[in-house]
Parts: structure tokens; C-alpha cells; sequence
């Protein structure tokens, strides 16, 4: 079997992304999405690095690679790495040639820190990225939930928010304050939940204008976004709910968190039980929602909702800087 390595452009966006939710159905992904996120990190005044390619075999694109930094995570000398090859081609070489793409790649822009992942339950790209020197930093659970069978009366007493403060919706809270006065609550708050987010590197700021182009992706949901709101206007908590690619009867769950002087409070509950119920109404069927195991809040929170663990998606890690 010949493979053919050649560089990606965004003319193969939909062969990348086809790729993706091949080897990751958990994670499916569209050209727009893709295109979106992209777009995104070429844009940044961070002027973040990217290279992608793909792997053909008589001329059918089998697997892609992908070397870039993410301005969510920034230092000069740090690179992400994505690497997937279509399970009709896994194991026959294609994986090792993308391979030695992105080390020669890596080496030539001097890397002191390289971050992959893989999911527990594909061993063969877990081996994979051990047999290349990469060593577990993480993991994070898909945690999912059956809406269907979720009983909402049983959670009435733990869903109210403390006096002085009401849950809205972004799309509530920009028809009340307007777009800008809108969208800077909900970034102060979201910027702050964030930080206490598990991560392998420490968070790069996130700016307003990074934060807007955030909300032009074609699965963000302003209607599925639930704040928590003072009589003041501040946003002192949130709870994401995104489109997903497989459709209708899925949400993703982005972040949920609270303002530090706020938390104790069950707020992030009450808007988590908030977005479930709207949800429910609407005929979603399934929540999905990642944790890592290193968020024991979090998990326990879930736990108790009744969200149950899929196998986890292991970062991988090689280096420091």
C-alpha cells in the first residue's frame, strides 16, 4: 500500500472533518466547525502556528495531521498535535508516515512541549502515542445523560436561585441590555469561570473579541446559554448548552461555573437543572458534557444528576516549558 502525504488546505476541510468523526464519533465534526476554529486561531493577534496535512491512498484521503498552538493555552514553544487515520486504514503504516511529518516538523520549529491525545478505548492509538514518547498528563469522561428518563420533581427544591438574582437566557439578557452590555456580563463571568477550569498549562486571557468570535460558531446556541443574573446586570454564573453535529436530540455541554465570591451557592445547579429542563421540552434526548477526573466537583455534580461515564479521553504529554 503507497500513502501519499501531502499538505491540507482548507479546500479539504471536509475530508478532515469526515476523518475526525470517523476515528472520534463521540466528537463529530463538520467543514464549518472546523473551518470556524480555524479561522479563529489564524486570526489571533497571538499569531498562533499551524500546519495540516493529509495521507491518501490511491488518491482517497485515509488520515490527517495537524500541528498547531492554541491561543487558548499560548507559549511560543508549545504545539498541540491531532493525528487520525480512518479505522479501514488503522494500522497499515499511514499513522507511522503522519507521524514522521509532524516529528520533522516539530523538531524544525524547536518544540520543548508537544500535547496529543486518544481515546481508552482505542489501544492501539493509546500505544501508539507511548511508543512516541508521550506520557499521560489527564483524562476527561464524556459523561452523558438520558433526558428521557430524568425526573425533573425531584430536583424542584434544589433549583432556585438566592433573592436578588434570575436566570436568563443570552438571548434574554441581550434583548434586555442590548448586544455589547450583553455579551461583556456574560465574557466577565465566563472569563473568570474558566480559569478554574483543569487544564495541562495555564489559560491565556481570553479577550472580548476572541470571546465574540466564540459565539459565531455554528453550534453556539445563545438560547441555550443560561446565566445567572443580579438586579445589577452581572453575570455571576452560567451554564452552556451547544448544537451538536449528530443532531437535534443532542446537546453539548460547554462550561458551567461560578464567580468565586458567589460560589456555595447552588447556582451553577440551579442553572444546570435550568438548561436540562428547557432542553427536555425541546426533545433533546441526550446531554453530553466532559469532565476531567481531576474535577471532583464537577464529577460529583454530575454523578448525582445522573450523567454516566463513557471512556475517557487520555492527553497525552511530552516535555515542558
Amino acid at each position: 500500500m503507497k500513502v501519499h502525504i501531502r499538505d491540507a488546505s482548507r479546500a479539504d476541510y471536509p475530508e478532515i472533518a469526515r476523518i475526525f468523526s470517523a476515528v472520534m464519533p463521540q466528537r463529530p465534526l463538520t467543514a464549518e466547525t472546523l473551518e470556524h476554529h480555524l479561522q479563529i486561531l489564524l486570526d489571533h493577534p497571538l499569531r498562533p502556528h499551524l500546519r495540516e496535512w493529509l495521507a491518501e491512498v490511491d488518491g482517497e484521503a485515509v488520515g490527517q495531521a495537524m500541528v498547531f498552538q492554541s491561543p487558548s493555552m499560548f507559549h511560543p514553544d508549545r504545539y498541540h498535535v491531532e493525528l487520525m487515520v480512518m479505522p479501514t486504514h488503522a494500522q497499515r503504516g499511514v499513522g507511522t508516515r503522519l507521524a514522521q511529518e509532524v516529528e520533522a516538523h516539530l523538531h524544525l520549529r524547536g518544540a520543548r512541549e508537544v500535547l496529543a491525545g486518544a481515546y481508552e478505548d482505542q489501544p492501539h492509538a493509546v500505544a501508539f502515542a507511548q511508543r512516541h514518547g508521550l506520557k499521560e498528563a489527564m483524562r476527561v469522561f464524556d459523561n452523558v445523560l438520558d433526558l428521557g428518563s430524568f425526573d425533573f420533581s425531584a430536583w424542584d427544591t434544589q433549583a432556585q436561585l438566592p433573592a436578588g438574582v434570575r436566570a436568563m437566557t443570552l438571548g434574554e439578557l441581550t434583548r434586555e441590555q442590548g448586544d455589547d452590555a450583553a455579551m461583556r456580563a456574560y465574557h466577565s463571568a465566563f472569563s473568570e469561570a474558566r480559569l478554574d477550569v483543569p487544564r495541562s498549562g495555564e489559560a491565556t486571557e481570553l479577550t472580548l473579541d476572541d470571546f465574540q468570535k466564540r459565539a459565531q460558531s455554528p453550534n453556539f446556541f445563545p438560547d441555550g446559554v443560561l446565566l445567572a443574573v443580579t438586579d445589577a446586570g452581572e453575570v455571576v454564573a452560567l451554564s452552556e448548552l451547544w448544537r451538536s453535529p449528530t443532531g437535534p436530540q443532542r446537546l453539548d455541554i460547554g462550561l458551567t461555573g461560578t464567580r468565586r465570591a458567589w460560589r456555595r451557592q447552588g447556582l451553577a445547579l440551579a442553572l444546570k437543572l435550568e438548561a436540562m429542563r428547557q432542553a427536555a421540552s425541546a426533545g433533546v434526548r441526550e446531554l453530553w458534557t466532559g469532565n476531567a477526573t481531576t474535577n471532583a466537583p464537577m464529577l460529583a455534580l454530575n454523578t448525582r444528576l445522573g450523567f454516566r461515564p463513557r471512556p475517557a479521553y487520555i492527553e497525552f504529554h511530552w516535555g515542558n516549558v
